[in-house]
């Protein structure tokens, strides 16, 4: 028997099987879809067999495999199918598709193990033996009728009965979480809008159909999905829920799981790596129907899929950024048209793309303009340039104000700052000297818990300053400002108020998001600052009043994009106030308030937003109107890197007369990691032509390790 291996290389250059020969005493245990373990050159390896060759001559002596990894495929021939649509898609290998979708225990590397969990009772085995002491005879009335846990029984009577044979140690495979929840009957009554949604939804079970389901925050589309959930499963069907951040699972587990009981499994990034294992074990073997999660969990090996449903489905985090960099939503059609069911796609902020394709008639749109409690929170805008007039530099008095007000009625506050750290640039005044990053081209920012300067791109480290280094003038300011330092100034302004941040800083150990969203509920705190994660999916009854400090911050990054994120983020986190029966209120500091995208979130007013959004689009020839790619070309010799990206743009312009070539130019970081960064922008309507020239430059630079290329198809950020 001769086999098609796809082999794990560290040498990314090298996309393509290899034959080996298989031993007679391994052939019968050899499938399509399993791991094993081969020689290349002086190395073992382990790769994926993809294809057995069972008549074939071959000019050159093959080796043979060493060994077998696995019983049962880790890859089915629908995720074979779905690794070279993403290998075409996002122009990678394909053994870069096949490692992204699986867990860390089944991908293909040499010497990574992951051991099952085991729990071991005591199991009765002579029935005729006469016990010896009144310990003994205790020992085998409680194991007589069942098994027994064995860490429940400490004593020397065990050893002495085990050695002797009477009773015997059996051990069962056990997952790691806990699964054990209770299902709590729902008495929730939808309302028109709701019912509506569902019964569109559940007329197309059996039916690709993609639907884009636009409801305001506090609509209850988190029951909507439920609701239809419940429907796909009483078809004996399988379902996929993507969330986009860590931060939304505990809530949303929680309200899954107390529907869905143990019929759900999770899997997202701050699982370990037996955690991981046992959750995709749980749904191989079909023990459950339902998997939450983020990016990664649309590749949940389910067989008979009947429902995907994508929450929140404007946020970038759907769009992996290392290789392989495909976009979940991309992959989500691609199982549910393969299945032949329906995706469900919500979200209060759409992103403009698919909005667009609802009014196409690409997705059938579904609309939910009521919050459950018809309450839409008050917005008001303050702007900062009269307060800080007025000596209010950070919180305004307004915000100030109604933060007491809150405090004293026993009420709770949200703050969002969207900057982490203490302060984002440390200055020396007398000669304008900034502390930067010695391997990247941006300020390092200063973290007060750990009294250190951070690189927040390559982590690299160093302590605060205190003497400049050009002039040696101690004079050094510290200009900006991050959560860590708001949260001081938070502390200091209402001393009877006890608060928490929740930041990328303080949630980066396990269970931490939880533990600060659960602390929160439990009214343990006043007051929660936090980054985006505390804008999106999160739901606080007692929440009345979020401030947002710097809420135009977001306008000024360098992206087409910067309008419609700071629409989502002020939209999404002015939804987190109001929600229960008390009336919210939102407060939104800035410089620049009058821009569109703040107005409109103010009103929540989305369709005025993507009305004027798609006006500039259309003129600048950006998405949904054309499509991009960026061609990131990296070298630590800057001269060099800009000498291929010019050959790259001159090729690209030679051949694609329909494409528009930008650049090359300097990316917005010039530096990282002491790898300079080069870039160049495509515009064009169809791809065919282009993904044919796009191989090939990927192919001609896979080899040269002086200059290495990135390429971007449709990126989420530029």
């Amino acid at each position: 028997m001769v086999i098609e291996v796809l082999v794990e290389i560290r040498a990314k250059q090298i996309d393509k099987t290899f034959t080996y020969l298989v031993p007679t005493h391994l052939e019968s245990q050899v499938q399509v879809g399993i791991r094993v373990l081969v020689p290349f050159g002086k190395q073992e390896l382990e790769g994926f067999v993809l294809k057995i060759v069972n008549h074939k001559s071959f000019e050159y002596e093959l080796k043979e495999i060493i060994d077998i990894v696995d019983t049962e495929p880790v890859i089915n021939e629908e995720m074979m199918e779905l690794g070279e649509y993403i290998s075409k898609k996002a122009l990678s290998n394909l053994i870069s598709a096949y490692q992204t979708m699986l867990p860390a225990a089944l991908k293909a590397k040499k010497k990574l193990t992951v051991n099952k969990k085991y729990v071991s009772y005591i199991r009765l085995v002579n029935h005729s033996y006469l016990p010896k002491n009144i310990q003994q005879q205790e020992l085998l009335n409680l194991i007589k009728d069942k098994e027994v846990l064995k860490s429940s029984i400490k004593s020397n009577s065990l050893k002495t009965l085990l050695n002797n044979g009477v009773v015997e140690e059996v051990k069962y495979e056990t997952y790691r979480m806990n699964d054990d929840y209770e299902i709590e009957p729902s008495n929730i009554v939808l309302n028109n809008e709701q019912t509506k949604a569902v019964s569109t939804v559940t007329n197309h079970l059996n039916t690709f159909k993609p639907f884009l389901l636009y409801g305001v925050t506090g609509s209850g589309k988190t029951e909507v999905y439920m609701h239809i959930m419940e429907e796909v499963l009483k078809e004996k069907k399988e379902i996929i829920v993507l969330v986009p951040e860590i931060s939304l699972t505990p809530q949303i587990v929680d309200l899954f799981r107390k529907r869905f009981g143990n019929q759900v499994a999770i899997l997202h990034s701050r699982l370990n790596d037996g955690e991981k294992y046992d959750e995709w074990r749980k749904i191989e073997r079909k023990e459950v129907s339902i998997v939450i999660g983020a990016r990664s969990a649309i590749f949940a090996p389910f067989t008979n899929l009947g429902l995907i449903v994508i929450d929140e489905e404007h946020t970038p985090s759907y769009k992996q950024e290392n290789t392989p960099k495909y976009n979940a939503i991309d992959i989500a059609l691609n199982r549910a048209q393969k299945y032949h069911c329906p995706i469900l796609l919500g979200s209060a902020t759409p992103s403009i793309e698919s909005y667009t394709r609802a009014k196409m008639g690409i997705y059938e749109l579904l609309t939910i303009k009521k919050r459950v409690n018809n309450n839409l929170p008050q917005v008001e805008l303050i702007d900062m340039k009269d307060e800080i007039k007025k000596g209010h530099r950070i919180i305004s008095k307004k915000l100030k104000d109604e933060i007491n007000l809150c405090l004293e009625r026993n009420e709770q506050v949200i703050i969002l700052l969207n900057r982490r750290g203490y302060s984002t640039v440390i200055t020396c005044h007398a000669c304008g000297y900034t502390d930067k990053c010695p391997n990247c081209d941006i300020p390092l920012t200063y973290h007060k818990t750990t009294n250190k300067m951070k690189c927040h791109y390559c982590n690299y480290e160093n302590s605060k300053l205190v003497t400049c280094p050009e002039c040696t003038s101690k004079d050094i300011n510290q200009f900006g400002m991050g959560t860590q330092k708001l949260e001081v100034e938070i502390q200091a302004m209402f001393p009877q108020a006890k608060t928490v941040r929740m930041d990328f800083d303080t949630t980066s150990t396990k269970g931490a998001h939880e533990k600060i969203i659960n602390a929160f509920k439990e009214e343990k705190y006043n007051i929660l600052i936090g980054t985006q994660m505390v804008s999106k999916g999160l739901d606080f009854p007692k929440v009345t009043l979020v401030g947002v400090v710097n809420g135009d911050a977001s306008l000024n990054i360098p992206d087409f994009r910067s309008a419609e994120r700071t629409f989502q983020l002020l939209n999404q986190v002015a939804g987190r106030a109001g929600r229960a029966n008390l009336p919210g209120l939102v407060i939104i500091q800035g410089f620049n308030i009058t821009h569109y995208s703040i107005t409109t979130a103010m009103n929540h007013d989305y369709f005025s937003f993507y009305k004027k959004e798609m006006e500039i689009r259309s003129l600048l020839k950006y998405p949904p109107f054309y499509n991009l790619t960026l061609i990131k070309i990296m070298s630590s010799n800057f001269e060099l890197g800009m000498k291929e990206s010019n050959k790259i743009a001159s090729y690209l312009k030679s051949k694609l007369k329909s494409v528009s070539v930008l650049g090359p130019a300097t990316a917005n970081i010039l530096k990282i990691n002491n790898i300079y960064q080069i870039q160049i922008i495509l515009k064009y309507k169809k791809s065919e032509e282009l993904l044919k020239e796009l191989t090939l430059i990927k192919d001609k630079y896979r080899t040269t390790s002086k200059v290495k290329i990135d390429i971007d198809i449709n990126p989420i950020k530029l």
